[in-house]
C-alpha cells in the first residue's frame, strides 16, 4: 500500500470535516437569529444563508489539494505529510470560519447592521485555507 493515498484521503476528509462542523455551527446560529427576528416581528435577513454556507469552500480546497497531491507524483511521505497537515489546517479554517459566521449571523439578526464588516471577518478566516492550499502546492513542486 502506498501511504501517499492516506495523505490524499486526509486532505479531503479533514477539510470536509471542518467544513461540516463550521457550516453546522453557522447554520444553527442563522436559524436561531431568524427565529428571534420572526418573534420580534422584524424581517429576517436572507443574507445569513451566505454565512451558513461560507465554510463549504474548504471542502473544495481539500478536494483540490487531494488532486494536486495525486498529480505531483511526489514521495509517499511528503504526500502523507502535506495531506494530513494541509487538510488539518484547511479543516480548522472551515471550523473557525463557521464560528465567526455564527457570531455574524447572531449579530446581524440582533442589529440588522454590519453585514459588510461581518463578511470581512469571515473572509479573513477563509484566507488561511487559501494560503494553506497555495503553500502546500509549493511544497509539492
Amino acid at each position: 500500500m502506498d501511504i501517499g493515498f492516506i495523505g490524499m484521503a486526509a486532505a479531503l476528509g479533514l477539510s470536509a470535516a471542518g467544513s461540516a462542523f463550521g457550516a453546522g455551527f453557522a447554520g444553527m446560529s442563522s436559524v436561531g437569529a431568524w427565529k428571534k427576528c420572526y418573534a420580534a416581528g422584524k424581517p429576517a435577513p436572507f443574507i445569513m444563508i451566505a454565512f451558513s454556507g461560507a465554510p463549504l469552500t474548504q471542502t473544495i480546497y481539500g478536494f483540490l489539494l487531494m488532486n494536486f497531491i495525486k498529480a505531483a507524483g511526489v514521495d509517499a511521505g511528503l504526500a502523507l505529510g502535506v495531506g494530513i497537515f494541509g487538510g488539518l489546517a484547511i479543516g480548522l479554517s472551515g471550523l473557525f470560519q463557521g464560528k465567526c459566521a455564527a457570531a455574524a449571523a447572531d449579530a446581524l439578526g440582533a442589529t440588522g447592521k454590519g453585514t459588510a464588516n461581518y463578511f470581512i471577518v469571515v473572509g479573513i478566516v477563509e484566507t488561511v485555507a487559501l494560503f494553506t492550499l497555495v503553500f502546500s502546492l509549493l511544497l509539492l513542486q
